[in-house]
């Protein structure tokens, strides 16, 4: 039996439309659409088979198979050819304990899955390898698609650069002028994609990219693409893999656009269906203070979305005020057992800079992640005796001016960083050299 997987709505209207048709909305009531799979055709496949086939793919040699996405080819985007998969070797990242961080928090066993080690350096290389992919298809097959285009807080521009350049096809970036770092706005612009700077925020960036998608023939790269989250469901399955087939009792994630949590629970949801695991973690979205409708909604015992004007954030990427995957994510928390939480600006600096004292060089907002566990640490929510895995999304590299801030003091709502380090400046003298040696090794 073939597998096939195919779009369909979220609010269960009919219809069910091929994935390489240039759909992103349910035309019939105007929500958000998902991926679907025959899961009769995986289910011909045992739970052990499954296991195994993932243990021979892992690291693989032979492309595309080597890819932490193409790995599970079969459980994304079973229809796409082999020939037209676009691929960096994506995925496949570490599950690194922090048992320094662990022990701090009173906690047993915290791990990061450190995302930001793919290829562009954020977890989005693993939604864009499955949407550029299938756009090489549809232009192969003759489908007028004139470009890729997104609206990016950062990342989703560098990876959408990458994977189209690969391919051969046009990108079109659309960012909010001055509100992205250095690392992220150089990338596109290295990689060659067309990038317009606009004057508002990341939701007016948003609007934008939709009406061109609808009236200029660019296909719509956004997470509100479910081609996307078919790649992004892949953390789960890997951290499962990672794990020996077992899961966390905690999966923390930061939220802005909310489209990984819904991919997240969607991966876990397909293990649980397939038998590769018997039970399912909670989940817990992690929400920068100036950017948390989410968190607002859960305070409020699930109430409607609320759009608010995001302010400024360290956590530049999940700075949305009005998240497009609002009802996918809540679906999803709903069935983990799921909470949001908002942090503050400080507390997502200083458990950054927490983690890093343990080895690590996390983002701001993988430290937005990093607070929340705190918090439920803190409340008894998450106990010495649960394994927790944190999501970081993208590479600490990209935001060197979050660190280099963070230790000169020069943060403006971080007016005091805990855990702040700078250079001891001496002369040339041993005995300076010295003293300086045993008060600092006193001092830790």
């Amino acid at each position: 039996m073939p597998f096939s997987a195919h779009f369909q709505c979220i609010a269960g209207c009919a219809g069910a439309y091929p994935l390489d048709q240039v759909i992103y909305r349910c035309p019939t009531c105007g929500d958000l659409l998902e991926v679907v799979h025959d899961m009769a055709a995986l289910r011909t496949r045992s739970a052990a088979d499954w296991k195994q086939l993932f243990a021979e793919r892992w690291r693989s040699v032979d492309e595309p198979y080597g890819s932490g996405v193409w790995g599970k080819h079969e459980w994304v985007a079973p229809a796409l050819e082999t020939s037209n998969i676009v691929s960096f070797l994506e995925g496949v990242t570490q599950l690194t304990r922090v048992p320094h961080y662990a022990r701090e928090l009173g906690l047993g066993d915290v791990r990061v899955k450190q995302c930001g080690t793919s290829h562009s350096g954020s977890f989005k290389d693993l939604g864009m390898t499955v949407l550029v992919s299938m756009v090489k298809q549809m232009i192969a097959r003759g489908q007028p698609i004139r470009a890729i285009a997104c609206a990016s807080t950062g990342d989703t521009s560098a990876a959408l650069a990458a994977y189209a350049a690969a391919a051969g096809i046009r990108a079109v970036v659309i960012l909010p002028r001055g509100k992205i770092s250095t690392a992220q706005l150089v990338q596109p612009l290295a990689m060659g994609a067309l990038v317009l700077a606009i004057d508002t925020d990341f939701d007016g960036c948003m609007r934008l990219v939709q009406e061109l998608a609808s009236r200029e023939g660019v296909y719509l790269a956004n997470s509100m693409n479910s081609l996307r989250l078919e790649g992004q469901k892949t953390v789960a399955i890997e951290i499962a893999q990672q794990l020996h087939w077992t899961v966390p009792d905690w999966v923390v994630i930061p939220g802005g656009n909310l489209g990984n949590v819904s991919a997240l629970g969607a991966g876990f949801e397909m293990l649980h269906a397939l038998g590769l695991i018997d039970r399912r973690p909670r989940i817990c979205v992690a929400q920068a203070a100036h950017a948390s409708p989410l968190a607002t909604s859960y305070s409020h015992d699930w109430a409607d979305l609320v759009p608010v004007k995001a302010k400024t954030t360290l956590a530049s990427a999940i700075q949305i005020g009005n998240p497009v995957s609002f009802k996918k994510a809540v679906r999803a928390l709903k069935a983990f057992e799921g909470v949001a939480l908002a942090v503050t600006e400080a507390e997502l600096a200083d458990a950054s800079a927490r983690a890093d004292r343990g080895g690590l060089f996390t983002c701001p907002h993988t430290g937005v992640a990093l607070a929340a566990v705190e918090k439920l640490a803190a409340r008894g929510e998450i106990t010495k005796d649960q394994r927790v895995v944190v999501i970081s999304t993208a590479s600490g590299l990209k935001f060197a001016d979050f660190k280099v801030g963070y230790h000169e003091g020069t943060l403006g709502e971080v007016p005091a960083p805990k855990y702040r380090n700078t250079p001891v400046e001496l002369p040339e003298s041993y005995d300076a050299v010295r003293d300086a040696l045993l008060r600092g090794l006193d001092a830790r």
